[in-house]
Parts: structure tokens; C-alpha cells; sequence
């Protein structure tokens, strides 16, 4: 049985995007990295993924620097190596050769003792898209309430 904790969910990329795949991936960390992310310090908010000679960087996450770390500190915004599987490297360079297709982090999560990455694979939103998504979310609310009371 695999323990799964979540630590951050990106939900700014679920109203930009529509998430098409997932993937799962692991990441080279710094110690201090390890633990900033354990306090729940890291940002998302302009962070993307790119493939680079055959291997999968994160780019623009915000790790906030460890607040008991010394001199060897870490860069806040430094690239960070994402570890995936060769295949799975090579089917995400086919999907994101297609017109408009993209690479986010949606979440990231505690799994086994290891910090791991969900990478989606993600196609652009329209500004009609998420008004309809918003619609959408206000109806399913107002309809619970409604639910709710008459179950009273």
C-alpha cells in the first residue's frame, strides 16, 4: 500500500488548461529544496515544463530558500531535472510536437518518502471555456444548497 500526501495542487492550471494526460515523475533535489517543500514553500504561479536534449526540466518554480540553511542555500528559481522513464520522455515529446499542446505541473505529492511531480499534458483554455466552467460551478454549488434544503 503506497502512502499518499498532498502538498500543493495547482489549481491555476486546471482554469488555464484542459488537462488531456498525466504523468508522475520524480525530481533532482537539493536537500534544503527537500525541506522548504515539506513546509509547503514552493510556488507554481508562472512555472512550466520543457523538454530539453531528451531530458524533462521544471522552469520558473519558486522553492523558497530554507530558513535554517546556511551559505549553501539554494537558488529560488534554479531549473529543476524531472525523472521520468525514457518511453515516457519520448511520448511527451510527441504530444507537446502537436499544435498547442503544453506541459504543467498540476500537483505535487508526497509517495514512499519521495516528493514526485504530476505532470499534465495541456491544451489551452478559451476565455469562453472558463466562463463556461465557471457557470458550471455555480450551478453544481446552487444545486447542492437546494439539496441540502430540502433534506431539512
Amino acid at each position: 500500500m503506497s502512502s499518499e500526501k498532498g502538498i500543493l495542487t495547482n489549481r491555476q492550471a486546471f482554469h488555464e488548461y484542459h488537462i488531456l494526460d498525466k504523468y508522475e515523475a520524480g525530481a533532482a533535489l537539493l536537500g534544503t529544496e527537500v525541506k522548504s517543500i515539506m513546509a509547503g514553500r514552493i510556488q507554481l504561479k508562472d512555472s512550466y515544463v520543457t523538454i530539453k536534449d531528451g531530458e524533462v526540466w521544471l522552469i520558473n518554480a519558486h522553492i523558497s530558500p530554507y530558513s535554517h540553511g546556511n551559505r549553501q542555500n539554494h537558488d529560488p528559481l534554479r531549473s529543476r531535472k524531472l525523472l521520468l522513464h525514457r518511453r515516457e520522455i519520448d511520448k511527451l515529446t510527441k504530444e507537446t510536437n502537436q499544435k498547442g499542446m503544453t506541459l504543467v505541473v498540476t500537483s505535487i505529492y508526497w509517495k514512499n518518502g519521495r516528493i514526485k511531480f504530476e505532470i499534465g499534458v495541456a491544451k489551452g483554455k478559451k476565455l469562453y471555456d472558463k466562463r463556461q466552467a465557471e457557470m458550471q460551478r455555480t450551478i453544481d454549488k446552487e444545486t447542492r444548497q437546494q439539496l441540502k434544503e430540502k433534506a431539512r
